[in-house]
């Protein structure tokens, strides 16, 4: 294997057409900072533009089994003094995504992940902490600058690696932090699913239109190639991405000026307590917007009706001045993601939710509702994944598991079959491997627990603590 350098320009040109990149090395900006794990497959052209605005002009690159550069049809690039030429046909077994990586190469990539997501969540949640603090200090004034400036920062980190917040054990056992996590939370998961719909929306449109064209025989665009595909339709676009996602943080900063006895109430609501609760997006929220001259719509959206109905008939929503048809697609994207984390969060009158139980029961209280509803479904779905990371399990031979990675599930037991917690750390298993012994399946029999009703047999590794 050959260490180079190869200019970033060239990675991003590749990418843009389709093609991937894993660097085989670390990539690291002045201050020491990890901008890119080796193992990471890029296959968006935001993770490389981080890299180039963090002032990295060549990436380092080794070429190896399961690293280098490939085209859009998985051909490998070649590369020829430090820059990609050439093509090699890859062999017929290897995929570049974590192709035989192993599961200790896994982990590892994991622990990368959660590093940078540690130090992402921190200062995010140092963010919302202020911005909500002037907030009730000033009666509805905060440095929305600082903030706005935070959250493209955000963005860029969750788009270039999709939600690795997950990774990081949720708060079950205080609720203090609950509503600067929740909005970090929310932002994250919401950002995450807007982008995988954004990208499987507007490729559905493309090929609806690129099939017509073809049938009328008509190419709008000239190209080279009549067999070409062409993308001329996003439904977001980049700059309209980030501005919902700064909604996405700012969703429940209305919540603020809310009285805490209420908040933090552990019984049921009043009809009276629960009015004012509803104030805090409807009026509260709009007012602060306001204040701060936010007026930008996807702001003022999200602020105003992440608590609307999605569907004719959704119970207990508020406002009520909109029907469901006319709530923003990014809108709807914001209540899955704030149901999802309500649920799985420590609350003054609940308990954290398991993960999996949740969204099973997002899925069927929203499933065949209307089509475009089904579709923003699928990217929550398929983003969280069946088996959240945090997630705890049975397997058919009787332990319980912790969920590490959705994918597969990458599972690591922390009992035995009697339910006695494991003295020793045991290797994590991939569910999903071939030949599995059915012994090492997921027991869809058996009901998955809360975090904290296993809290007591968790290793102390396995222990959540509060983020940050």
């Amino acid at each position: 294997m050959k260490n180079r350098n190869i200019d970033i320009d060239d990675l991003i040109e590749i990418v843009k057409k389709g093609g991937k990149v894993s660097t085989g090395i670390d990539v690291y900006n002045q201050n020491k900072i990890l901008l890119l794990a080796r193992d990471v497959m890029v296959t968006r052209v935001k993770a490389l533009e981080i890299i180039k605005e963090n002032g990295v002009k060549k990436v380092p690159l080794i070429t190896g089994e399961n690293s280098g550069i490939w085209d859009e049809k998985g051909k490998a690039i070649q590369i020829e003094g430090d820059k990609p030429k050439g093509l090699k046909e890859l062999k017929s077994d290897f995929s570049p995504v974590h192709a035989d990586a192993g599961i200790e190469k896994k982990l590892m990539e994991i622990e990368e992940i959660k590093k940078m997501a540690g130090e992402n969540y921190k200062a995010s949640k140092k963010c919302i902490r202020k911005a909500f603090d002037d907030t009730k200090a000033s009666g509805g004034q905060f440095d929305h600058n600082e903030v706005s400036s935070h959250v493209k920062k955000l963005y860029d980190f969750l788009a270039a690696t999709n939600n690795p917040f997950s990774y990081l054990s949720k708060e079950i056992l205080s609720f203090d932090d609950y509503l600067y996590n929740h909005s970090i939370n929310v932002c994250a998961t919401a950002t995450t699913v807007l982008n995988k719909f954004n990208d499987n929306f507007s490729a559905v449109i493309n090929k609806h239109l690129n099939a017509e064209n073809k049938k009328r025989g008509q190419n709008l665009v000239k190209k080279p190639d009549n067999n070409e595909q062409v993308n001329s339709y996003k439904c977001f676009l980049e700059s309209e991405l980030q501005d919902i996602s700064l909604g996405f943080f700012l969703h429940d900063i209305g919540m603020v000026m809310v009285p805490e006895d209420i908040k933090n109430k552990s019984g049921k609501l009043t009809d009276q307590e629960y009015d004012t609760v509803k104030r805090h997006s409807k009026e509260l929220g709009i007012t602060i917007m306001e204040k701060n001259k936010l007026n930008n719509p996807f702001l003022m959206n999200t602020v105003k009706y992440h608590h609307a109905p999605i569907f004719e008939g959704e119970e207990r929503c508020y406002p009520l001045d909109r029907i469901p048809a006319d709530i923003n697609l990014y809108v709807k994207i914001c209540r899955l993601a704030d149901i999802f984390d309500a649920m799985t969060s420590k609350r003054s009158y609940k308990e954290a939710g398991n993960q999996i139980n949740v969204v099973t029961e997002v899925f069927r209280m929203y499933a065949k509702k209307d089509n475009l509803l089904q579709f923003i479904l699928h990217s929550f779905i398929s983003s969280i994944g069946i088996y959240p990371p945090g997630s705890i399990i049975f397997l058919r031979n009787g332990q319980m598991g912790y969920v590490l990675e959705s994918s597969g599930p990458l599972v690591l037991p922390f009992t035995d079959t009697s339910g006695n917690t494991l003295k020793t750390k045991p290797d994590p298993i991939d569910i999903s491997t071939p030949g599995i012994d059915s012994l090492f399946l997921v027991d869809m029999n058996r009901s998955v627990k809360k975090p904290l009703d296993v809290y007591d047999c968790l290793p102390s590794y396995l222990k959540p603590k509060t983020a940050a």
